[in-house]
């Protein structure tokens, strides 16, 4: 009887052991797929962009529409457009409508890579049109957007500083009508 007591004592321990280590590794399990999945956020955040791009392709919209009005945009380099933009106004009169307008047809972008990183998108495109003079402007673009809620906070961008120096010096930006 000792030893049936000893050995149901034993088996219990060994029970109860057994059950706190299945525990601990369901623990460190769901700790770690946790761990190894991304925020939802970020591929809302992933989704948006992309939505947006496909948009701007499609001629239908543009990832400027994502930014909010006190959105900072700093252009990276040594271009004519080199700087960081305060707020979405002074961004889009300074730099995207006077692009726009030496523009004969819009820029086209092609998505290379689209990542994400938390509240990070990063997204590698290259993007052509032709300018007023009917030379293809191209270049190649890099983006990294801080998003909050579903839009641009803030962004850092990357371009070929050459290319866009000679489309912003070569071809005058046409004159707004008044409507």
């Amino acid at each position: 009887m000792t030893i049936l007591k000893k050995a149901s004592g034993v088996s219990g321990f060994l029970a109860g052991a057994v059950t706190v280590a299945v525990g601990a590794l369901a623990i460190g399990l769901s700790t770690s797929n946790t761990e190894a999945r991304p925020a939802t956020g970020e591929h809302d955040n992933k989704a948006i962009v992309k939505k947006a791009f496909d948009a701007w392709s499609a001629g239908t919209g543009s990832p400027y529409d994502l930014l909010r009005e006190d959105a900072r945009w700093t252009i990276v380099g040594h271009s004519a457009a080199s700087r960081t933009y305060p707020d979405r106004e002074s961004f889009l009169r300074e730099v995207i409508r006077p692009f726009n307008t030496r523009m004969q047809a819009p820029l086209k972008p092609v998505v290379r890579g689209l990542f994400a990183d938390g509240d990070t998108v990063i997204i590698l495109f290259d993007a052509s049109g032709i300018a007023r003079d009917g030379v293809t402007y191209s270049n190649t673009y890099s983006w990294y957007l801080n998003m909050e809620d579903g839009r641009i906070a803030s962004a850092t961008a990357f371009y070929d500083s050459i290319a866009f120096n000679e489309l912003w010096t070569r071809v005058e930006p046409a004159q707004a009508t008044a409507n």
